[in-house]
C-alpha cells in the first residue's frame, strides 16, 4: 500500500465547475467536474453514487483525485440532489434508468472531455450501473466499493432480518403510501423515486427477472460486453456489499478481467467501516491513496487480500 506524509498528501486545491448533463432522453443532471492542475493527465474518473446518496457525498474524495492528476465527475442521479424533479410522486424513474440514460450520458460527457484514460468509480449500485449502459464497453477501469444490486439474500447474516424489514418491508409500504420513498423524513438516506425503491424492494437472486421478459436478453448481452478491468473492494463488515454480494455482481461481467478484495477495517486502524465511510475524508492517507495504484496505474494495492469469485 502507498503511504504518504501529510506535506505530500496536500492537494493541489481544485474548485468544482458546475455542470449540467443531457440525456438521451432529454432530460438534464446536475453534476460538477473537477479539473486538475497537475501537468501529467493521470486519466478522467466518473464518479457513481450509492442508491440515495448525494453526489456530494464524494466531493471530497473528488477533489482528492483532481489534486493527484485526475479530472473528475460526480453526478446526481435523476430522482436525487441536482437531479431531482419538483413533484417526486408518479415521476417514474427506475434503477435501471439511472444506468441506461443518466450513466450513459455521464459517460459521453467526460467523453468529450480530453483524451487520457476513461476510469469509473463505482460505489453500491454505482458499481453494478456501468454493465447496463451501452456506454459500459468503452470503459477502460473500474473500481467499484460494496458493488452490489440488493438481494436481501446477501445481506450479512447478522443484520439480515433488520434490513429485510427496513428495506423490503417498510420501503415498499412507505412508498405505496406516499408515491414515492420519503427516505429524508425517516432519516434513511435520501428520497427516491417510487421505480427504484420498488425495484430495490422487490428484487430477486437475479436482476435482470425485475425487468420485462423481452428486455432480459439484451440487458445481459451489455454486461456480458463490459470488458474493462474490475478492482471489487468489499469490507469484511459491510453489511450490504458483503463478499457473496460481490460475487453475485462481478459474475454478470464475465467478459471483464475481475478482481475482488476483501478489506479488514483493522487494515486502516479501525474498529469498524461499514458500507459507507471508505469516502470520508480520514482515508485520505490510507485507502483513498491506495486507490491511486489502480486508477492511475492499473495495479492492486491489497494482491495479499485477494479473495476467489466463486464461494
Amino acid at each position: 500500500m502507498l503511504r504518504m506524509d501529510h506535506k505530500a498528501l496536500r492537494d493541489r486545491e481544485s474548485d468544482p465547475r458546475p455542470v449540467t448533463i443531457v440525456c438521451r432522453d432529454g432530460l438534464c443532471l446536475g453534476g460538477h467536474i473537477w479539473e486538475t492542475s497537475g501537468v501529467r493527465k493521470a486519466g478522467r474518473v466518473i464518479i457513481n453514487p450509492a442508491t440515495g446518496v448525494l453526489a456530494r457525498f464524494y466531493h471530497r474524495y473528488a477533489r482528492f483525485l483532481a489534486g493527484r492528476g485526475f479530472s473528475v465527475l460526480t453526478y446526481d442521479y435523476r430522482g436525487i440532489g441536482q437531479s431531482r424533479p419538483q413533484i417526486m410522486r408518479g415521476c417514474g424513474f427506475r434503477w435501471r434508468d439511472w444506468a441506461e440514460f443518466d450513466f450513459d450520458a455521464a459517460f459521453r460527457f467526460m467523453e468529450g472531455h480530453g483524451d487520457s484514460p476513461l476510469l469509473v468509480v463505482g460505489h453500491s449500485i454505482g458499481g453494478f450501473l456501468p454493465g447496463l449502459a451501452k456506454s459500459g464497453a468503452r470503459v477502460e477501469r473500474m473500481l467499484t466499493v460494496g458493488a452490489q444490486f440488493a438481494w436481501w439474500g446477501d445481506y450479512a447474516r447478522s443484520k439480515r432480518l433488520k434490513l429485510f424489514l427496513k428495506w423490503h418491508t417498510v420501503m415498499p409500504l412507505a412508498t405505496l403510501v406516499c408515491g414515492y420513498f420519503p427516505g429524508r423524513r425517516l432519516g434513511w438516506l435520501e428520497d427516491l423515486p417510487a421505480g427504484v425503491a420498488n425495484e430495490w424492494s422487490f428484487r430477486g437472486r437475479r436482476f435482470e427477472r425485475s425487468f420485462p421478459s423481452h428486455e432480459r436478453k439484451p440487458s445481459l448481452a451489455r454486461m456480458e460486453t463490459f470488458s474493462a478491468p474490475i478492482l471489487a473492494v468489499t469490507m469484511s463488515d459491510d453489511e450490504l456489499g458483503t463478499v457473496a454480494a460481490a460475487r453475485r455482481t462481478l459474475r454478470y461481467y464475465s467478459g471483464a478481467d475481475r478482481t475482488l478484495v476483501l478489506l479488514q477495517p483493522s487494515d486502516y486502524g479501525r474498529e469498524e467501516v461499514g458500507h459507507f465511510d471508505l469516502f470520508h475524508d480520514a482515508h485520505a492517507s490510507g485507502f483513498w491513496l491506495d486507490t491511486l495504484l489502480w486508477l492511475r496505474d492499473g495495479r492492486n494495492p491489497w494482491p495479499h487480500r485477494r479473495i476467489g469469485l466463486e464461494g
